[in-house]
C-alpha cells in the first residue's frame, strides 16, 4: 500500500497524476540497482486495479522470457486456457486480446520490469512493445509502466528511441537514492534509532539505497552493522560492487576502472587526467562509459567556475562504491570484526572527510536552504587552481543572482571543528586566488559545512561568514 512508501513526494505525485489521467499513460522508471524502483510501483498501485506485471531475467534466452510471459498471464487470467506464444508479437496479442475480454472499461496498469533484460539483442521485444502501444495501447485506457536499472539503456533505447516508440514516453522517474531526510524517516519506520551524526555515518557506508541500509538491525551501532553486512564473508553486501556492475552494463569492467581511478584522486579528476589513468585513447569509448556513470549517480560532472565545460571536474560520489573500494576490496581477508577497530585512525579520517564532502554535493538544495537562498537562482559548480608557486580547489561554489558567491567547505569532524592558524592560511589563499583568478567582482561568502559546527575562535570570527551543521543536511527538500 502507498502508505509503507517512505519519502518519494514528487514521484508519488507524478504516479497518481498519471493513474488519474483519462489519456493512455506511458511511464519509463529507472534507476541504479537496489534503488527502491520495484517497490515503488508495486506499492502505489497495489489494490488501485487490474494489474499485470512481467519482470525480465537477466541472461535468460527468448523462450525462458516467453515461458516467464505465460506464468504471468496464467496468474492474472486463471480462467483462459493455456496460452502458447513463440514470439512477442503474440504475446503481446494475446494480452491485448484479454484485456478487452476481461476489462473492458477499467484503468489498466501493465508493469515490465528490467525491460533491459526483456529486450535483449534479437528478441524484437521493442518492436513488438512499438506495435502493441501505437496500434491498440494508445487507444485504451492504459498505464503503461516500463523499469529498468540500466540507466543509459533506458535512455538510449526508450527515452531518445528513433522508431515507432519516438516520442511516445509520457512521463519518466528517474529514482535516486534518498537523501538523509528520508533515511532518518526510513530508519525510524524500521525502528531503528540512530542520531545524525551516525546516521551521517552510515550513509558514507551505504548511501541512500534502501536495500542496504534494510540490512541494519535494530540495536546495533552503524559499526556493528557495517561489519555484518560487509565485512563477513556471507555478509548482504560483502561482494555487491562486481554484482552491481555487472548488472548494469555490458563490459563494466572499463566502468570499474574508472570509478577505481575516481576513488584514487580526491579531488577529481578532468577527462585528460582520466585518459592518463586509465591509458585510453580521447575517443567515444571514454565519454560513453563516463556518460553511463553520470546517469546512473555514480559520478558527478561539475564544471570549473568560469571555465570551458571540457575542463569539468569528474567526482566519484557514490557513497557505497567509494567505502567499498577503499576499505572492503582491499581488506578482504580481515574478516568481520575489522571495521570496528578502524574508526579514527588517519585512514579513517581522509575516507570520512571524502565520504563527507560528497554527501554535502548530493544535498545543495539543503544547503541553499541552510543559507536562505532557496529562492535565488544559483548555479553550482567546482574550482580549483595551481600557478607556478601555489594551488587551491574549492569543491563546492553557489554563484548567486543576488550579486554574492558563496565558497562552501566541507568538513567532517567527531567534534567541532576548529578552524587553526595554518588552516585559515589556507583559506585565505583560497578566497584570494578565488578572486584574483576569476576576477569577480560579486560578494564573497564563505560557508562552512560540519558536523557539529566551529569553534568560534578569532580565526572563525575573521573568516566565515556562515557555517551549517549536519541538521541543515537532513532538511526536506522543498
Amino acid at each position: 500500500m502507498e502508505a509503507n512508501i517512505v519519502g518519494r513526494e514528487p514521484e508519488r505525485e507524478t504516479l497518481g497524476q498519471l493513474y488519474a489521467s483519462r489519456e493512455p499513460e506511458f511511464l519509463a522508471v529507472y534507476g541504479r540497482r537496489r534503488v527502491g524502483k520495484t517497490f515503488l510501483v508495486k506499492e502505489y498501485f497495489e489494490g488501485r486495479g487490474p494489474f499485470f506485471e512481467l519482470t525480465g531475467e537477466k541472461d535468460a534466452t527468448l523462450s525462458e522470457q516467453l515461458q516467464n510471459f505465460v506464468f504471468a498471464y496464467r496468474t492474472q487470467f486463471p480462467d483462459a486456457p493455456v496460452p502458447q506464444v513463440s514470439s512477442w508479437r503474440e504475446a503481446f496479442q494475446l494480452l491485448a486480446t484479454s484485456i478487452d475480454r476481461t476489462w473492458p472499461k477499467k484503468r489498466i496498469i501493465l508493469f515490465f520490469d528490467e525491460l533491459p533484460w526483456l529486450a535483449s539483442r534479437k528478441s524484437k521485444f521493442l518492436t513488438a512493445l512499438d506495435h502493441f502501444w501505437n496500434s491498440w495501447g494508445t487507444r485504451r485506457n492504459l498505464l503503461l509502466v516500463v523499469c529498468g536499472s540500466a540507466a543509459s539503456w533506458m535512455i538510449g533505447n526508450l527515452l531518445h528511441n528513433k522508431g515507432g516508440l519516438y516520442n511516445r514516453v509520457t512521463a519518466q522517474i528517474r529514482l535516486l537514492p534518498f537523501s538523509l531526510h528520508e533515511v532518518e524517516t526510513y530508519m525510524k519506520s524500521r525502528g531503528v534509532n540512530l542520531g545524525r551524526k551516525d546516521m551521517v555515518e552510515l550513509y558514507m557506508c551505504l548511501g541512500g539505497i534502501p536495500h542496504y541500509l534494510r540490512g541494519v538491525q535494530r540495536g546495533e551501532s552503524v559499526a556493528q552493522a557495517v561489519d555484518r553486512m560487509c565485512f563477513s564473508s556471507h555478509g548482504l553486501l560483502h561482494n555487491e560492487l562486481d554484482r552491481l556492475f555487472a548488472s548494469l552494463f555490458e563490459n563494466h569492467e572499463r566502468h570499474v576502472a574508472a570509478i577505481r581511478a575516481l576513488a584514487a584522486k580526491r579531488s577529481g579528476m578532468t577527462r585528460q587526467q582520466l585518459v592518463v589513468a586509465l591509458g585510453s585513447s580521447s575517443g567515444g569509448g571514454l565519454t560513453r562509459v563516463m556518460k553511463e556513470l553520470e546517469e546512473s549517480s555514480f559520478i558527478s560532472r561539475d564544471a570549473s567556475f568560469g571555465q570551458l565545460k571540457r575542463d569539468a571536474i569528474y567526482r566519484l560520489i557514490d557513497e557505497y562504491c567509494l567505502f567499498h573500494l577503499t576499505w572492503v576490496d582491499r581488506m578482504r581477508g580481515e574478516g568481520q570484526g575489522y571495521w570496528m577497530g578502524r574508526h579514527g585512525t588517519p585512514a579513517w579520517r581522509a575516507w570520512a572527510g571524502l565520504a563527507f564532502e560528497a554527501i554535502c554535493l548530493k544535498h545543495v538544495e539543503q544547503i541553499r536552504q541552510g543559507l536562505g537562498i532557496s529562492g535565488v537562482s544559483t548555479v553550482r559548480s567546482g574550482w580549483q587552481a595551481k600557478t607556478e608557486k601555489e594551488g587551491a580547489q574549492i569543491d563546492l561554489v553557489i554563484d548567486r543572482a543576488d550579486n554574492c558567491i558563496s565558497l562552501c567547505e566541507m568538513k567532517y569532524s567527531d567534534e567541532s571543528f576548529t578552524i587553526t592558524r595554518s588552516y585559515a592560511e589556507i583559506l585565505r589563499r583560497k578566497v584570494r586566488m578565488f578572486r584574483d583568478m576569476t576576477r569577480t567582482r560579486k560578494n564573497l561568502f564563505l560557508t562552512m559545512v560540519t558536523t557539529h559546527g566551529c569553534r568560534h575562535n578569532p580565526n572563525f570570527e575573521e573568516l566565515v561568514d556562515y557555517e551549517l551543521t549536519v541538521d541543515a543536511l537532513f532538511t526536506k527538500n522543498t
